[in-house]
């Protein structure tokens, strides 16, 4: 019972920690804004491999993160620095760039190849779909502070903690899938300028959250120069 308790504990805090960071709605019309008019059997297939590569990624980092970043001798502050003008100029690019159609329709084979777009658009699932649209800089830096709070004082109690980890970690790929696979339906549901404005919106708040994360990371490098 105790150990029901602790896993479901340490699930429910990653859940709330990374829910907002990951966003899967809200991404959803970010990545709704980058691929742009495509077959629904595209958005099916790259939101399937977005979130098997969203599991497998944080699934490295919540095991491995604090050693890699110790073995490259990277900070904190540094990815939070870096990660957030990744994220800022990701909001940018979608903020700025011009209205293009958000629905698919059998046009689209006209246009281009379907084989060949998803062949394109494959070749992005990794980056920038999965990190950092999906999984940015912020969620790095709670995955690995989650990481550390799983240590317990037994290797039983380390374990459950980590399994309640990853369990939100599939739970939130779950709905990153569902989201993503059903983008183009959002279009349906509201009419074409009121999903660009939306679009407009979450590009906007993404490149907030992009300059809020480099500016957290800088605050703190800036503190360690100016008060060694």
């Amino acid at each position: 019972m105790k150990d029901a308790l602790e896993l479901w504990d340490s699930f429910f805090i990653a859940f709330s920690a990374l829910l907002p960071l990951i966003n899967p709605l809200g991404t959803a019309l970010v990545f709704l804004g980058l691929v742009g008019d495509a077959p629904a059997a595209t958005y099916r297939s790259l939101a399937r491999k977005i979130a098997f590569n969203n599991i497998v990624f944080l699934g490295i980092i919540e095991l491995l993160g604090s050693a890699i970043l110790h073995f490259f001798g990277i900070s904190l502050p540094i990815i939070q620095f870096a990660g957030g003008i990744v994220i800022a100029s990701m909001g940018w690019s979608v903020l700025n760039q011009t209205d293009a159609p958000l629905t698919s329709d059998s046009s689209a084979g006209i246009q281009a190849d379907p084989d060949t777009r998803l062949a394109s658009f494959q070749q992005k699932t990794f980056y920038p779909f999965t990190f950092p649209i999906t999984s940015g800089p912020g969620t790095l830096v709670v995955m690995l502070t989650l990481a550390t709070r799983a240590e317990g004082r037994s290797l039983t109690l380390n374990t459950i903690r980590h399994c309640g980890l990853f369990l939100a970690v599939i739970v939130l790929s779950i709905l990153v899938y569902v989201c993503y696979a059903n983008a183009p339906r959002l279009t349906r549901a509201i009419p074409p300028a009121t999903a660009h404005g939306i679009l407009r919106v979450v590009a906007f708040i993404l490149m907030c959250i992009g300059v809020q994360i480099a500016w957290n990371g800088l605050s703190t490098l800036l503190l360690s120069v100016l008060h060694p």
